[in-house]
């Protein structure tokens, strides 16, 4: 069973969710949102969704052509699309709650997350910098690690959500050598790659060049570099990341460690927009999630494509059963 947060309810998450009513899926699954939501966007959207309550036992003996299960969790306030309101940010966290504590307790054995508006739930007074964050900190994993995969290509994230000019003080030896090992760990275990190669950047342009565009390169990223390398570890870096995007260069690996967001991330997202899979790493439990955010001027209208979470869905069920 797969759990589905529908994310944010005034955004394309729930047209998301209904879609997955049509598809015939390897695996049962279950939508954690607003049941009065869902059928309302249904009706919207002109589709012939039959919402069934959820029932833990045996599921797959009630799945019908153009009807899915949902776990009712009420919206706080009335919701239309397109248009944000601080008043349901609660609901949102509450879905993302439920599908821990299912995932947590063995009920689900994986979770797929709809994408969020971050700045509404921060308007709520709630500090939220995302779902890789908000995660870790709810189930105690100390050291998560963000990863984005597309077909062959995979990036996972040394820092997420911060501003640029907080990265380099974000930037230790500690944590890179963390979630170098992670990421590798869960490689092997999850993604089932045999002996997996980690490509790792630099932080500043051309890998700081020796030290005359930066020292982060020479204090923190090649000393922890050769350590694991040293241990029989099949990493390399950091190389700049103006070349390490070429086709020669991603021959070379299995994943390459961006040190922050925007650096690994515009590639991977042009190449493969729509069908990319964000992976949160180092949790006790599969999480996997669209590419995109919240699309609001498109929310209600049959426009949002359900390409990433139909890709996040596979990869939720792949990796579970490799688990």
């Amino acid at each position: 069973m797969i759990a589905v947060t529908a994310g944010e309810p005034a955004g394309i998450g729930p047209d998301l969710c209904l879609a997955l009513a049509s598809l015939d899926l390897p695996s049962p699954l279950v939508i954690i949102g607003s049941r009065a939501l869902l059928a309302e966007r249904a009706r919207q959207l002109g589709l012939d969704v039959t919402l069934h309550p959820y029932l833990s036992r045996d599921p797959q003996a009630r799945r019908v052509a153009g009807g899915i299960d949902v776990i009712d969790v009420p919206l706080a306030a009335p919701c239309v699309a397109g248009r944000l309101d601080a008043a349901n940010a609660q609901h949102v966290l509450a879905l993302l709650d439920r599908a821990i504590a299912g995932c947590v307790g063995g009920e689900f054995a994986a979770m797929v997350t709809a994408p969020v508006q971050k700045s509404v739930i921060n308007d709520a007074g709630v500090p939220f910098t995302g779902h890789t964050e908000y995660l870790a900190a709810h189930t105690g994993a100390a050291h998560p690690v963000m990863l984005l995969a597309a077909e062959s290509l995979r990036v996972a994230l040394a820092t997420t959500h911060l501003p640029l000019r907080a990265v380099p003080d974000a930037l230790n030896a500690t944590k890179l050598e963390r979630i170098l090992r992670i990421t590798h760990a869960d490689l092997e275990r999850r993604f089932r790659v045999e002996r997996p190669r980690l490509l790792v950047l630099g932080l500043n342009p051309h890998a700081g060049e020796s030290g005359t565009l930066g020292g982060e390169e020479r204090a923190i990223i090649e000393p922890v570099v050769r350590k694991l390398a040293a241990e029989g570890l099949a990493v390399l870096g950091p190389v700049s990341a103006d070349t390490a995007f070429t086709p020669a260069s991603l021959e070379r690996c299995d994943v390459v460690v961006a040190m922050y967001h925007d650096q690994g991330l515009p590639v991977l997202k042009y190449a493969s927009f729509g069908r990319g899979v964000n992976v949160t790493l180092g949790l006790p439990f599969v999480r996997t999630s669209v590419d995109h955010g919240t699309a609001l001027d498109i929310a209600g209208t049959g426009k949002a494509d359900a390409g990433s979470l139909l890709e996040a869905l596979k990869l939720a069920i792949e990796l579970s059963q490799a688990a």
